[in-house]
């Protein structure tokens, strides 16, 4: 079973090319598909990894997001920082 702490390159590539909504919808569907009680162990237990692979995936996307926001603020106040010293 996949942990929260496993590493991007874990994640196959067909969800990592996925969209934030993408991979959203993606575990709505899991999610559905997992509610039927008709759904055998095996195959409930697969789409479980899936969802949490996917998920990883959706933190993923929101770190780099904030790193990015993060990243432009701090460059924001660095010119402003450097326009006053001038």
């Amino acid at each position: 079973v996949y942990g929260y702490n496993m590493k991007s390159k874990n994640i196959p590539a067909d969800i990592r090319e996925k969209t934030l909504k993408e991979a959203q919808n993606e575990i709505k569907d899991i999610i559905s598909k997992l509610e039927d009680s008709g759904i055998k162990l095996e195959d409930s237990i697969e789409q479980y990894n899936r969802v949490i692979q996917l998920n990883y995936h959706i933190q993923d996307q929101f770190k780099r997001k904030a790193n990015k926001i993060k990243e432009s603020v701090l460059d924001k106040n660095q010119k402003i920082l450097s326009k006053n010293l001038k």
